[in-house]
């Protein structure tokens, strides 16, 4: 076992064990178990009371604690240290190892570890890709000052960690990202007489993103449709379209103007969250879409096909991105939709590539976009947009169809 003075050969065996895990924690076993392992070894390693690894939120502004031996109580409290702040943040904020020989409420954040009587701290920490994942420090009841020796096995232990623990992170963001954009977009489309309607999601390669899309109909009967596509990736892009999402619909049941509904929801974003920007468009559509009234904040312009005729782009100026002008002027566009026409709303997921010219792909769109089953075209667009590629960003697709004859009234 380790003391002050040195690392024995006992504990030299037992850093060797802690690198076999950490070499092979993807294929052994779960991110979670090979932190809590590697805490556990790390007592015995350097003899102390405490091990603790804290890991950055997805703000990137705090330290949440994550895993604990000898002061469970951290993770079970759900500890939040921000960064920069006492022990932990200090740790982080600097990016290298810091030693505490008194452990008192002018030193450190969390008030726990004053009253569980801790004396000495040594931090370190956890970076993996030149990227702060969070930090890892040990503790002890008794007054000790660590060797150099012992902080570099503590960093060598935390570098070793540093990607399972980056790992951990992103896994639990992909997943409650993930869950949230999916509970967000509609699992059924409304049935709306007249109207035939389909829709695609894609989440990208890399992570989800703030891409969604919303149907709904309004007090007046007509229909409210939209496409939308938050600037990031991940759980804070999906959390910020969630946000928009409720707004935009709020906003939705107060005035029938698209252009205002859009300048309302850019305030709120503007107020309430500020930095995040987003393209969306929002149309007002006839119950049985004879017609829609669009407007653009710096969203792609949807292809409307018509039977016996080309199939385009809608004119549409694309107007300001929500969260970047204070004092944002959008237009409204009134498009004509003749029996049995489609329109097709889309994200820039489905037509931006590095290699291809977005004209070329906006006219592969408009040439799969033909009046028909919106289920096929759906399908026809994502096979000559998409095909066998494997897209980094989000797609999000959705399809309308006015009929071509209307039930007889009685």
């Amino acid at each position: 076992m380790a003391t002050s003075s040195g690392i024995g050969s006992a504990a030299e065996d037992r850093l060797r064990q802690i690198q076999s895990i950490t070499d092979t924690a993807l294929s052994l076993m779960t991110s979670e178990d090979l932190l809590s392992e590697l805490l556990e070894r790390l007592r015995e390693i350097l003899d102390v009371d405490t091990a603790v690894v804290l890991l950055v939120d997805s703000s990137r502004t705090r330290l949440v604690a994550t895993a604990a031996k000898g002061i469970e109580e951290e993770v079970r409290q759900r500890v939040v240290v921000p960064v920069g702040q006492g022990f932990a943040g200090r740790v982080a904020a600097e990016r290298k190892p810091v030693q505490l020989q008194t452990v008192d409420s002018a030193h450190v954040v969390n008030p726990l570890l004053v009253q569980r009587g801790l004396h000495s701290l040594l931090g370190v920490p956890l970076v993996a890709e030149g990227e702060l994942v969070g930090v890892l420090h040990v503790g002890k009841f008794n007054p000790r000052h660590f060797t150099d020796h012992e902080i570099a096995l503590l960093q060598l232990a935390a570098d070793r960690a540093a990607q399972a623990a980056r790992s951990l992170t992103m896994g639990a963001e992909r997943a409650a990202a993930g869950a949230l954009q999916q509970s967000l977009v509609p699992t059924a489309l409304p049935h709306i007489p007249g109207v035939e309607m389909a829709a695609r999601y894609s989440p990208g390669a890399s992570t989800v993103g703030g891409d969604w899309y919303d149907v709904f109909t309004l007090p007046s009967g007509e229909l409210g449709v939209v496409m939308g596509d938050v600037a990031g990736h991940g759980l804070n892009a999906a959390v910020v379209m969630g946000r928009m999402r409720s707004a935009l619909r709020a906003y939705a049941l107060e005035t029938s103007d698209p252009a205002a509904v859009l300048d309302k929801l850019d305030r709120k974003m503007q107020h309430f969250e500020p930095g995040a920007i987003a393209t969306v468009a929002y149309a007002v559509c006839h119950p049985r879409l004879e017609w829609a009234r669009i407007a653009s904040a710096g969203h792609w312009p949807p292809v409307l096909s018509v039977p016996d005729g080309p199939s385009d782009t809608v004119d549409l100026r694309s107007g300001v991105l929500i969260g970047i002008d204070p004092d944002p002027r959008r237009d409204v566009a009134t498009v004509e939709i003749p029996a049995g026409a489609v329109l097709c709303f889309y994200t820039d997921g489905l037509i931006e590539r590095r290699d291809v010219p977005i004209d070329t792909n906006l006219r592969r769109l408009c040439e799969a976009v033909v009046p028909g089953p919106p289920e096929r075209v759906c399908a026809e667009v994502m096979l000559s947009l998409i095909g066998r590629e494997i897209v980094a960003d989000d797609v999000a697709l959705l399809t309308l169809r006015r009929r071509d004859s209307q039930p007889p009234t009685t």
